[in-house]
């Protein structure tokens, strides 16, 4: 215990109310007895340790652009799970609304906005939140909320939402946000305080167990962020590249189970640990792929049946949690059902890695040396055979961390730039694999689609995908242009009706050139460009 508490000493304050853990606490571990020296020397902590002054990745924080983003939402209807959050959730919101009161400026700010943000909404209220989530992540801070990249580089979820970040420029100012931030850091502060030893504890056991000094990732960061302002019910995990973020809202009861969800913060600190080993062993990952013919029938995310490396990860995160669930009491027959539900819904490895970790534990080497052996260990055609037997489950959980990989990120505007340079397969073939595998906006996916059909003369593929791109999608940009083509087939197919309703339909745009072509095709039928002679 003597050894925890100098683990937990490791996190140091960085600035007012952040937490970071920093590797000068390695020094005095190593001097804290001979238990603790023995058992650095297990678990490889003897390395070559970085200047005290150099902080690992590991950060506890919280983000005044996340706030105010979030007090966005609470003020435009955001009320999910209201009753049951923390009582500055209520203050918070009784401030914005005071000062709205007292300003007409602000309330005409606050109405521009919140009519673009009914405009947006998700599909339902998790997503609502979660794309909302992913767009704080990647605006700069206050007061201007710029995007940090190119829309085309941001992820999925946020890039329809890129928009909000102006009309939040002008809220904040005008409702006082910034003011109502500094009053509460304290408490920000207090809340973070909450999670400092349970996560110094969480991160201490999960280096023990495998073996790995988090601090060995250069490059790689790792950051959670907490709020008052969402559903507590929800944690939000990402992953964009080499960052990892969670975004959680505690609730206020300690004695409700989970209060601080640390499960959640363990699960994303268990794949940023492991997620890089797949990437250094790609033959090893390469020879397992067959397996994932076994996994159609599971209830899976697309994600894991089409990637190899994903599933791989997944099974080995999940046993090692079951592995270091409970405690030593903890009955085997409780762990066995774990495995085996996990197995259920897909992760048909967690067994194999299960039992595989048993050794592991015995054996001095750490997780980023086993690793490879680990994979060379598995009998496919054994593998397979178990997992062509397996009754699988209906329904599985969604997985907690979000990937957003930047060529998944660059998929659609690739395929539009191969469609606007003529080549129309390209663009398919893109556009259809972000259908398959739900990446960016499904709807844009759909209106490239119908594009590509139009340019291959299909007008009633063309006629569907453009009416279900409308259906699935909120940006306006597909959306008006989508009521366009539509009116443009229908008066190729004599249907005037049907086009000036589709015509009309175009006009609620904001977008000019989009407003321009309705108004054409309301003034006469549309007829396509003749054939040059």
């Amino acid at each position: 215990m003597a050894c925890f508490r100098e683990y937990a000493a490791g996190f140091h304050g960085h600035r007012a109310g952040v937490v970071i853990l920093r590797e000068d606490f390695l020094k005095r571990f190593l001097t804290c007895g001979f238990r603790c020296l023995l058992l650095a020397a297990v678990v490889g902590l003897l390395a070559p340790l970085c200047a005290a002054d150099n902080p690992t990745p590991i950060t506890l924080d919280t983000s005044e652009t996340l706030f105010a983003v979030l007090a966005a939402m609470n003020t435009c209807g955001y009320d999910v799970s209201l009753n049951i959050s923390d009582a500055q959730r209520l203050n918070i919101r009784a401030e914005v609304q005071r000062n709205l009161r007292e300003s007409e400026d602000a309330q005409v700010s606050m109405t521009e906005m919140c009519d673009w943000y009914q405009a947006h909404r998700a599909r339902d209220l998790v997503h609502d939140l979660a794309q909302y989530v992913s767009l704080a992540l990647y605006l700069e801070g206050p007061p201007h909320f710029m995007p940090k990249v190119k829309e085309d580089d941001l992820p999925p979820d946020a890039a329809p939402i890129a928009g909000f970040g102006a009309l939040l420029e002008k809220f904040y100012e005008k409702a006082g946000l910034h003011a109502i931030w500094e009053r509460h850091r304290a408490n920000y502060a207090a809340l973070i305080e909450r999670y400092h030893v349970p996560l110094a504890k969480m991160v201490f056991d999960t280096d023990i167990y495998l073996k790995l000094q988090s601090g060995g990732y250069l490059g790689r960061t790792f950051t959670i962020y907490l709020d008052f302002l969402g559903d507590p019910n929800q944690a939000n995990a990402r992953n964009y590249g080499t960052d990892y973020y969670v975004v959680l809202f505690p609730l206020p009861d300690p004695a409700v189970a989970e209060p601080l969800k640390m499960r959640e913060i363990h699960h994303a600190y268990l794949h940023y640990l492991l997620d890089p080993l797949a990437d250094k062993h790609p033959s090893a990952i390469k020879r397992i792929e067959p397996l994932l013919q076994s996994v159609k029938r599971a209830p899976l995310e697309d994600s894991f049946k089409t990637d190899i490396s994903l599933l791989v990860t997944e099974c080995l995160v999940r046993a090692v949690e079951i592995r270091t669930s409970g405690t030593k009491q903890t009955a085997e027959a409780m762990r066995t059902q774990a495995v085996d539900d996990a197995v259920k819904q897909g992760y048909v490895l967690t067994r194999y890695f299960y039992n595989a970790l048993l050794a592991f534990e015995k054996d001095p080497a750490g997780l980023r040396a086993a690793y490879g052996q680990l994979l060379d260990n598995i009998d496919l055609r054994q593998e397979q055979k178990a997992a062509s037997e397996i009754q699988y489950a209906t329904v599985t959980a969604p997985e907690l961390v979000q990937l957003s990989r930047l060529e998944d990120r660059r998929m659609l505007p690739t395929a539009e730039k191969r469609l606007a340079a003529g080549d129309a397969k390209g663009a398919q073939e893109l556009a259809q694999q972000a259908l398959d595998r739900k990446v960016g906006d499904q709807g844009r996916a759909l209106f490239i689609l119908a594009q590509v059909a139009v340019a291959n003369k299909n007008r009633e593929s063309a006629l569907e995908n453009f009416q279900k791109a409308i259906q699935t999608t909120k940006d306006p940009k597909v959306v008006g242009w989508s009521h366009v083509y539509l009116g443009r087939i229908l008066d190729m197919k004599e249907d005037r009706e049907g086009a000036m309703s589709e015509y009309r339909a175009a006009l609620s745009t904001d977008l000019p050139e989009v407003k321009a072509a309705a108004e054409r095709g309301l003034q006469q039928p549309y007829e396509p460009p003749a054939k040059p002679q």
